[in-house]
């Protein structure tokens, strides 16, 4: 019994997986995303478009293949990272503002809270792009997306020192 007990040890061991594996999670059709942006600084909006192409990257790719009609992407912001959003501030951002119109036309909405927007920065609607919507505010507006269903993702930028 105990030599039987010990092959059989032996046997699951030799064919014991000693690497990680790989699953395809069965995502579900609309997904449904809303991201809060609030960082202090625009750069830190670089790694946040990470967070956000990631998601359309991984889903409109085999072996989900889902097509921009299954994402609900909404981008709310309401930080510093807002100064990317204008217009006239295209030469200091180019690279995030292509990045930025190209999610646009995989149908993520991008949102900015009409309160910093005019109370902070003295800026309306005539100051953004035409991907960008105005909202009244960006709290209520994340919030009016979660009750519709949506999880709420909140980027988290780290500097990293060296």
């Amino acid at each position: 019994m105990k030599v039987l007990s010990g092959l059989l040890l032996l046997f699951s061991l030799l064919l014991a997986q000693h690497h990680g594996k790989v699953v395809q999670t069965p995502y579900q059709k609309p997904f449904k995303v809303v991201y809060e942006l609030f960082l202090d600084h625009p750069e830190k909006l670089r790694p946040a478009i990470g967070w956000i192409s990631n998601v359309v990257y991984v889903l409109t790719n085999p072996p989900y293949s889902f097509s921009p009609e299954d994402l609900e992407i909404v981008v709310v912001s309401h930080g510093r990272e807002l100064s990317v959003f204008v217009a006239k501030n295209r030469k200091d951002f180019a690279d995030m503002v292509d990045r930025l119109e190209s999610l646009s036309m995989y149908g993520v909405k991008f949102k900015v809270c009409k309160i910093a927007a005019e109370q902070i920065y003295g800026l309306s609607e005539r100051d953004f792009y035409p991907f960008v919507e105005l909202v009244p505010s960006a709290i209520t507006e994340i919030i009016h997306w979660q009750m519709q269903g949506y999880a709420l993702m909140i980027p988290q930028v780290f500097e990293i020192r060296r």
